[in-house]
């Protein structure tokens, strides 16, 4: 097992700085969508991904 573990050193440390990255993200996504930030910018009027474009388009 010590020897696996000594192999393969790199390989455990280099996932564990990307799990934690990784984390990190999700904490801040979640963080700012709780405090009613998100990457839109509220435009749905030029916006084609937003479900409610349509709906807010003024003819």
């Amino acid at each position: 097992m010590l020897t696996w573990l000594s192999a393969n050193l790199v390989n455990i440390v280099i996932l564990a700085v990307l799990a934690l990255v990784v984390g990190l993200v999700i904490r801040s996504m979640l963080r700012d969508r709780k405090a009613g930030r998100s990457a839109c910018g509220g435009s749905c009027q030029s916006c084609g991904a937003c479900s409610c474009a349509a709906a807010r388009k003024t003819p």
